[in-house]
């Protein structure tokens, strides 16, 4: 349903330093660059993109209060892959990987800019007959 999201950066490179790391486990990749200011991400195997920016109008990025992006990954073992990928780059930890529903599986952290971010995995039930 979502198309992209920017996630905002104050150390434009850092943060491509960074999102290159958490990326590759998902299969993410650079794709193609906006000027000079807006890198964007996808992978062949999950819909949409990601791009880190500096803001438009020059202000300082800041972290949204409640926002956060939330990263599709295909097992648990990917959720785990990532979020060790996060934290060697740099992430500080908002919840490590855990169950949080009989369904979700998924873990927290925040970029070296202080956007929040999940990695989940869904796990598809059964539906009863």
């Amino acid at each position: 349903m979502i198309g992209y999201a920017t996630i905002g950066t104050n150390d434009f490179e850092r943060a491509r330093t960074f999102y290159d790391q958490v990326f590759a486990p998902l299969g993410g990749r650079r794709i193609f660059m906006l000027g000079e200011t807006m890198q964007f991400y996808a992978s062949r195997e999950i819909p949409g993109m990601i791009a880190i920016t500096t803001p438009y109008d020059k202000q300082p990025a800041q972290p949204s209060n409640g926002g956060m992006f939330g990263l599709t990954a295909t097992s648990r073992e990917q959720v785990d892959a990532v979020y060790a990928a996060a934290l060697a780059a740099g992430a500080t930890c908002e919840g490590k990987p855990g169950d949080r529903t009989d369904t979700f599986y998924g873990a927290y952290f925040r970029d070296p800019d202080g956007n929040k971010l999940c990695v989940f995995h869904l796990v598809r039930k059964p539906k009863a007959t």
